[in-house]
């Protein structure tokens, strides 16, 4: 659980920080107050409001007075009870509307995410999917009382409440203010980079502009991936602590680093192209809390086989993508060690849970006992089963071109959680469904960070400060499309390296000369 709270604290790393123009707000009342009494039930099915709270002094971080709009929405025959939460400032709006995701199983993290969209002016909405706000666990909806999955409350989760949040939310904000928001932006990470994603796959009018970052595409393929090291281990009775993971990481980095043509900083630019052999570490020592430990050809194996990513069971094929190398390993291959002692494998939650909820159906099974032939089986299952509820691999945009969208993806190319590899995939795909990348830089662009890890978590390398949002702005309102994706982050020297990112395919390469901490010295080229 620890592992997946961890993602949120980042996510705060990337929540936009541009300032935006304002226009005045009708919501103030004359002594200064806010008043909500005038916002109207928005007409979606099952629509009530829950309660109207005027908050109107102004928080830490810059939240102004706004009015808090609880709204409820269920479904005809379902029973579902969804909270949508829609705030308003009540002045300075500018003018907007932005859709905010989740995070591993939750569905929307509410006051996180919505305090700084409304510091910025926007009016803000997160929807919880009717499945509550555990992020680590969804033990509570997952199974219905007869040991069957709950479909309706999945596809919530998956697409459904993102949908009827926006529809309703657009309604409470004309309501509030008498005018309808002139954009609507999405901006999120992770689970919410996949929400992003599915917006504009299956409702491709509602938003103008969407940051989809680091999106868990392939969620019924991409989450079993996620416990092959877990696999790996449990074969060869091999558990791998963090300090001897972290050794072969910097091992690959030391050895890819300076490919780039700058100085070494840490940074594989290209990991795809890194070629190291971890088994070029066998007998050497590394030491850990403070115990000296060899590293061993099995060690070099297990290490080879996640970065290898999964292979069938007679080994003749890989159904799916290996980690990068650069990537922090210790997130997927974490352990855990008994009181007696012994030593297993701790899954990744949201994968452990995934199986044991939605594959096996049996909140009890161990995951960690998963062999290469079950591995093989679950990967199957669950994109047979939920690649139609929870995948968003449709490569088919063109809904979203003619509707006038636009889209940024950014992606860390030291990704611990979702490989990148993964949006390299999708990219490929809708390029060739679109018709060509020309065509598909036209409304949507991705673009990868090197050494950055899961939404900024982790990083060696620069992300962008603001998750792109200011760029897709710029695109949407003033047509001028971003050829690069501004970067920074502070290094464990105390210095800040900035970065642009390159529209792929291009890579930055380094000019041979100038700070090599600085955008300046690189430009970008195929």
């Amino acid at each position: 659980m620890k592992r997946a709270l961890t993602l949120l604290s980042v996510l705060c790393t990337f929540v936009a920080t541009l300032t935006v123009g304002t226009s005045a707000s009708m919501a103030a009342t004359a002594d200064g107050g806010v008043d909500c009494q005038h916002v109207a039930a928005p007409d979606v099915p099952g629509a009530t409001v829950e309660s109207l709270t005027g908050v109107d002094k102004p928080a830490a971080g810059g939240v102004p007075a706004r009015c808090e709009v609880d709204l409820y929405l269920t479904h005809p025959g379902v029973g579902d009870h969804v909270r949508v939460a829609v705030w308003l400032p009540s002045s300075g709006w500018n003018g907007r509307y932005q859709g905010t995701g989740g995070a591993s199983w939750a569905a929307g993290v509410f006051d996180f995410y919505l305090a700084p969209a409304v510091a910025q002016g926007f009016a803000a909405a997160s929807t919880d999917a009717g499945t509550g706000t555990n992020q680590a666990d969804p033990s509570s909806w997952a199974l219905k009382a007869d040991g069957t999955v709950n479909t309706e409350l999945l596809t919530n989760f998956a697409s459904r409440s993102v949908h009827d949040m926006t529809v309703a939310a657009k309604q409470v904000i004309t309501s509030f203010y008498g005018k309808a928001p002139s954009y609507s932006y999405w901006n999120s990470c992770s689970t919410g980079g996949r929400q992003g994603l599915m917006e504009a796959q299956r409702y491709p009018t509602d938003y103008n502009g969407i940051v989809a970052a680091a999106p868990a595409i392939n969620e019924d393929r991409l989450t079993v991936g996620g416990l092959w090291p877990q696999v790996l281990m449990n074969e060869s009775h091999d558990y791998l602590s963090s300090c001897k993971l972290n050794a072969f990481t910097q091992a690959a980095i030391a050895q890819c680093d300076t490919r780039d043509g700058a100085p070494a900083d840490g940074i594989i630019e290209q990991p795809e192209d890194c070629d190291y052999d971890p088994h070029g570490l066998v007998g050497q020592t590394v030491v850990c809390d403070g115990q000296s430990s060899t590293i061993t050809t099995t060690d070099a194996d297990v290490v080879a086989g996640i970065w290898r990513g999964p292979t069938s069971p007679d080994g003749r094929h890989n159904p799916w993508y290996g980690m990068t190398r650069g990537a922090a390993l210790d997130q997927v291959a974490a352990i855990t060690t008994d009181s007696d002692g012994t030593t297993h494998g701790a899954p990744f939650p949201v994968t452990d849970t995934w199986i044991r909820y939605f594959l096996k159906k049996q909140p009890s099974f161990d995951t960690s006992t998963v062999t290469r032939g079950q591995f093989a089986q679950l990967f199957v299952q669950s994109q047979n089963e939920y690649n139609k509820i929870i995948g968003t691999d449709d490569p088919d945009l063109t809904a979203f071109r003619n509707a006038g969208g636009k889209m940024i993806t950014w992606h860390g190319q030291a990704d611990q959680i979702i490989t990148p590899l993964n949006t390299v995939d999708y990219i490929h795909r809708v390029w060739s469904t679109i018709g060509s990348a020309a065509d598909t830089n036209s409304f949507y662009r991705v673009f990868f960070a090197p050494g950055a890890g899961h939404c900024g978590l982790g990083s060696y390398g620069p992300f962008p400060p603001d998750n792109g949002l200011g760029a897709v702005m710029n695109w949407v309102e003033n047509g001028q499309a971003p050829a690069t994706l501004p970067a920074a982050m502070v290094d464990g020297s105390g210095a800040t390296v900035t970065r642009n990112l390159c529209l792929f395919p291009q890579t930055a390469h380094y000019d041979g000369h100038g700070d090599p901490k600085a955008a300046a010295s690189y430009h970008c080229a195929a």
